[in-house]
């Protein structure tokens, strides 16, 4: 169980983006420590591009090979949108990278490719190269037991391969093994003086009153654990891959991969590879955050879980929680979608999240379609409700979008305390008042990834009581 601890005096935890982006580079930094690291990886990129996942498609081995190049050497400033449009494809440097989106189809194209490739040759390749959704910055990962031997080609290419795996291969591995050791025990050390400083904090100073706006005073007032709920975007990947929406039923019995004899042997490999990782998505960690600082304010933790390691017994309890994602991200949300009137649908036509309208009022719609999906240029929709856990004593917090801008757009505005008391106001909520159930459905732009322009779209009670 973990739990975030944030805001300590004299000590703050960086911002999880940093973190990530951090421990990205030290990990490069580990595998590439010797020039023997770096011929091997890119020997290793050489059999990527060379291989059938790649053939046919020069741009995206071209891509691979710039964003490696660039991370082995360090350039991370290099490997953003407009710098790789304009460096690698020769666009003009005022290019407009909201209507030319050829960086982002190119780094799709590549994460699709790296897929087939793992999941055919995973086993026995030595490195592992990911491009993680939204990022230009690829994650190498070097497994021991897979080492990579060039072949006789590559060895008369590039004369000192051989001598290098002979004479560097111990002394590398053991420079590896200790780094590993020293980045293990400065971690220990980071965090114990965290939890050190927390106790601390919190015995010897007064907390903060307790947040008074609504939904938090329902969340932090109860005496009953917080729990946090981050979203599954490896579930949402495999949907995407295979088509097959996969039910809360499904997921509570970690039948992740619904009918696997209907799946070509290289896909049902795919999807396997994905379900290695137990990660939440990039929007989730800033979210988390934010939550956490405002727990913090009020003298109230928070224990943070990832979708998979939830059981339905956990839910089955008098705990409060906050869900991250739609149920096509975060499945375990769909079971509080009989206390909503606007409902996450997915449209198999479509291949998307559509959001339906149980019971429209006057100048509302039955559905509401995003006309953009993840990373484009477009409008989606999200939805911020405060319900009751069914059968339970428990609060629960939806924060969910029908893409991941959509959910970043609920988080930042229901962790925006003055903004999100306007929006209940608006909705003819009282921010300061007693508790109350209700839905509002975000409507928002979209722009090479970010959400602009959110807009409340429709407030409904779940109280009994008409809004606004």
């Amino acid at each position: 169980m973990l739990v975030i601890l944030l805001e300590l005096p004299s000590l703050k935890v960086p911002d999880m983006s940093q973190i990530h982006q951090t421990a990205k580079t030290m990990e490069l930094t580990r595998i590439a420590a010797t020039e023997e690291d770096v011929v091997l990886i890119r020997q290793h990129v050489r059999e990527v591009i060379e291989g059938t996942a790649f053939r046919g498609s020069q741009r995206s081995a071209q891509f691979l090979k710039y964003i490696v190049e660039e991370a082995i050497a360090g350039h991370f400033d290099a490997l953003k949108e407009r710098v790789i449009g304009v460096e690698l494809f020769g666009r003009a440097p005022t290019y407009d990278t909201g209507d030319d989106a050829i960086v982002r189809v190119t780094a799709s194209d590549v994460r699709k490719r790296l897929l087939q490739h793992y999941g055919r040759y995973g086993t026995t390749s030595g490195f592992r190269i990911s491009l993680p959704t939204g990022s230009y910055v690829p994650e190498i990962t070097h497994d021991a037991a897979h080492e990579i031997i060039p072949t006789d080609t590559e060895a008369e290419d590039d004369p000192g391969i051989s001598e290098a795996l002979v004479s560097g291969s111990a002394e590398t591995h053991r420079r590896a093994g200790s780094l590993q050791w020293v980045v293990v025990c400065l971690i220990v050390t980071l965090l114990s003086l965290l939890l050190s400083g927390f106790f601390w904090y919190r015995f010897s100073h007064k907390s903060n009153p307790v947040t008074s706006t609504l939904p938090w005073s329902a969340l932090f007032d109860s005496p009953r654990a917080l729990q946090v709920i981050t979203s599954d975007p490896d579930i949402a990947e495999i949907q995407g891959l295979t088509g097959h929406p996969i039910s809360v039923s499904d997921y509570a019995n970690h039948n992740y991969i619904p009918d696997p004899d209907k799946l070509t042997p290289e896909m049902n490999q795919i999807s396997h590879i994905l379900l290695r990782g137990n990660k939440a998505a990039l929007v989730d960690a800033p979210i988390a955050v934010s939550i956490a600082e405002l727990a913090h304010s009020s003298a109230k933790t928070i224990d943070l879980h990832s979708a998979r390691s939830i059981q339905v017994a956990n839910l089955q309890t008098d705990d409060n929680f906050i869900l991250l994602g739609s149920p096509r991200s975060n499945p375990w949300s769909a079971f509080f979608s009989d206390e909503l009137n606007f409902r996450f649908v997915y449209d198999q036509a479509s291949g998307q999240e559509i959001i339906r309208n149980l019971h429209p009022g006057p100048h509302e719609q039955a559905e509401y379609v995003p006309t953009g999906l993840g990373w484009a240029t477009g409008q989606s929709y999200a939805i911020v409700a405060l319900v009751r856990n069914p059968d339970q004593n428990g609060q629960v917090l939806l924060l969910a979008g029908a893409n991941a801008e959509g959910t970043e757009a609920a988080g930042k505005l229901v962790t925006d305390l003055p903004r999100f008391s306007t929006a209940l106001k608006n909705c003819g909520i009282s921010p300061a008042g007693p508790l109350q159930h209700f839905e509002i459905l975000l409507r928002l732009s979209m722009m090479a990834g970010s959400p602009t322009n959110v807009n409340i779209e429709s407030c409904h009670s779940l109280s009994g009581s008409p809004l606004h």
